[in-house]
């Protein structure tokens, strides 16, 4: 099945058992977007946390984590501070895991989740006019086990690329619907959207899909648009092109229950971790 490119804020589904974060206050008004969640890279085993902060225009940010310690602090200085910034994305670094045989520096995931404990923090700012600006995020230590039994035009990836791949090119894996089996807490997975990447490696040629979830358990699939091949044509050394899909998750608290997020009035689901598995083919 082919599914259409649409925006992922169409893809959120309420549930009856949740718990509500109200994103405005009568003092502080919120961020347009403030996110914490954790990115896996489940075939290269590295993991790492990222944050995406929005709204503005703000001249100093921080991120205070359920310990009370600050996590991270933004100020603009000079010119920058009377422009103000909008919009900041940060990732930390992925370490490999201890077993990893080429893994030179490795750090067990365990150290990881103390370092960024599960829970609430706290997303503040100031305006260029002084207002304040405060997000409440919930991290959680869900992680979704990464899309599995991926195939191309019907043959499945192993630890080298698919050969002798014919276009069209159709992409297909089993929805994910666990959490990770090695890695986090286990519990509830509400998978959010499926993201399929596609790149010529060392270039910047890249095209990036956002694909609803199943309503139930079954095989997700995307057909890669022949228009990126006719753009990239000759452009990817030995016609190799790279390919990451992603599942990513609704956020579920420390209780096992779906974070909803209030903004004027309208409640909406909270995007959270990712898993990603990669691989290539050939054309």
């Amino acid at each position: 099945m082919i599914y259409p490119k649409i925006p992922i804020f169409l893809l959120a589904a309420a549930m009856s058992t949740s718990t509500l974060v109200v994103a405005d206050d009568d003092d502080e008004e919120p961020f347009d977007e403030a996110f914490l969640f954790f990115e896996l890279n489940d075939t290269d085993g590295d993991f790492g946390i990222h944050g995406k902060i929005d709204g503005g225009p703000w001249k100093k940010m921080e991120i205070e984590g359920p310990n009370e310690r600050t996590l991270l602090k933004v100020r603009a200085r000079g010119k920058l501070r009377r422009q103000g910034m909008t919009e900041l994305f940060f990732e930390s670094a992925e370490p490999c895991f201890p077993d990893d045989p080429e893994c030179e520096d490795p750090l067990d995931p365990d150290t990881f989740f103390e370092r960024f404990p599960e829970g609430e923090y706290e997303v503040e700012g100031k305006t260029l006019d002084n207002e304040e600006l405060e997000s409440e995020v919930i991290l959680s230590h869900i992680i979704p086990a990464a899309p599995d039994s991926v195939k191309v035009n019907g043959v499945p990836v192993g630890d080298d690329c698919v050969e002798d791949v014919i276009r069209p090119v159709v992409l297909s894996w089993d929805a994910a619907e666990l959490s990770h089996s090695e890695l986090g807490r286990t519990g509830p997975v509400q998978i959010r959207y499926y993201e399929v990447v596609i790149e010529i490696d060392e270039s910047d040629f890249k095209s990036t899909a956002m694909i609803p979830r199943l309503p139930v358990a079954g095989r997700a699939s995307w057909t890669i648009p022949d228009d990126f091949f006719d753009l990239t044509d000759g452009l990817a050394p030995d016609d190799e092109y790279k390919f990451e899909i992603l599942s990513r998750t609704n956020v579920y608290d420390e209780d096992n229950m779906l974070v909803m997020v209030e903004i004027d009035g309208v409640e909406g689901t909270v995007p959270g971790n990712k898993s990603a598995m990669e691989s290539c083919f050939v054309l």
